[in-house]
């Protein structure tokens, strides 16, 4: 018997790959850390890939006990995430992101980094399904561990290593990343939103079906 179901690794590590989109947040940290020395950057892409981590971790064992306790549904989870990352592209799109840098107990690496935007509804719900696929087989739990921690490396590399993009880009080419990745986010968090709303509309439908 096999230690560890690769197929089913190989599936889980994709997956996160494509929700999470690690390179897609190279310009979102840039923004977020253009302030940062190369040591303040790569201590805020450890806590928020830790972050990031903690609360996927978390949902993936006690999710489901969690929204039902609190009697949330994951389209209103996945609406306030949309909120959220809204109101940081904005303030990106405004140029306010060293205001929240550098604003008294606000940390980037905890909100938006670690959460919404890698530990995000999407990443939250991906693991919960996982969680479910596994059966209790032991070869399955192995290999959703190995692919999480995976992740954790891929995620911490990119952003680790993207203070050497921001040394190519210049001052003024972070600025334009900014506000482009603004844009960007606005669009994903619009997206959220929009699915959010969809899944509220189809669960209506069948109510009253």
């Amino acid at each position: 018997m096999d230690l560890v179901d690769l197929s089913f690794l190989t599936g889980v590590f994709v997956t996160l790959f494509v929700i999470i989109d690690p390179p897609g947040t190279i310009p979102i940290f840039l923004s977020l850390t253009s302030s940062m020395t190369a040591k303040q950057r790569s201590r805020a892409a450890l806590v928020a890939v830790g972050v990031a981590m903690l609360i996927i971790s978390t949902f993936a064992l006690f999710g489901r006990f969690i929204l039902d306790y609190m009697h949330i549904s994951l389209p209103a989870l996945q609406f306030s995430g949309g909120l959220l990352l809204l109101i940081i592209a904005l303030q990106l799109l405004a140029g306010k992101e060293g205001e929240m840098a550098a604003s008294e107990g606000v940390n980037v690496a905890l909100v938006p980094l670690g959460t919404p935007l890698l530990g995000g509804p999407g990443a939250i719900v991906a693991m919960m399904l996982f969680v479910d696929q596994t059966g209790g087989e032991g070869p399955r739990i192995a290999a959703l561990v190995i692919a999480l921690a995976l992740m954790a490396v891929v995620m911490y590399s990119v952003m680790r290593f993207s203070g050497i993009i921001a040394r190519m880009l210049g001052k003024g080419g972070v600025t334009l990343v900014t506000r482009i990745s603004g844009v960007l986010l606005a669009a994903i968090s619009t997206q959220m939103i929009f699915d959010a709303v969809h899944s509220f509309i189809e669960s209506w439908g069948v109510l009253g079906a």
